[in-house]
């Protein structure tokens, strides 16, 4: 699978995980020890164990979502590694909420090829994408 296709895949992904379903999310991901994930949820994961426990906690705090929009803000690609810098948009029900909210978060993903498959190594999301000058905008992520 070529780059684009796993990025393509990767964004379908990111979107099931909106309505709690991390396997198409881990099915992307490298599962070996060097993997890493930051979310919002937690410290920082490392090692394909920690990191689909994290997956699994993560999505387990989303239903009835839906990834609105993807902007890619700058790319830097070579011959193993991609990094990506994009704005996700989201719609979700986050935690016991009944109401979906809306927010974005500013993604950082970076893609390694392993055996000749694009595979996600490393991504870090968090909900700081607009300016506050109180400091970090929360955007309704519990």
């Amino acid at each position: 699978m070529g780059l684009r296709e796993a990025i393509d895949q990767y964004h379908a992904a990111v979107d099931a995980f909106s309505r709690g379903d991390p396997e198409p999310v881990k099915a992307i991901c490298s599962h070996r020890d060097d993997a890493t994930l930051a979310n919002p949820f937690g410290p920082a994961a490392s090692g394909w164990t920690n990191v689909s426990a994290a997956l699994d906690y993560a999505s387990s705090r989303f239903r009835d979502g839906e990834v609105t929009s993807v902007e890619r803000v700058a790319e830097y690609i070579g011959s193993e590694l991609a990094a990506i810098f994009a704005i996700e948009r989201w719609s979700a029900k986050v935690g016991g909420r009944t109401e979906p909210a809306k927010f974005e978060l500013r993604v950082t993903s970076i893609f390694r090829s392993e055996d000749g498959v694009w595979r996600l190594v490393h991504r870090h999301a968090d909900p700081i994408a607009t300016p506050h000058a109180d400091g970090p905008l929360r955007s309704g992520i519990t």
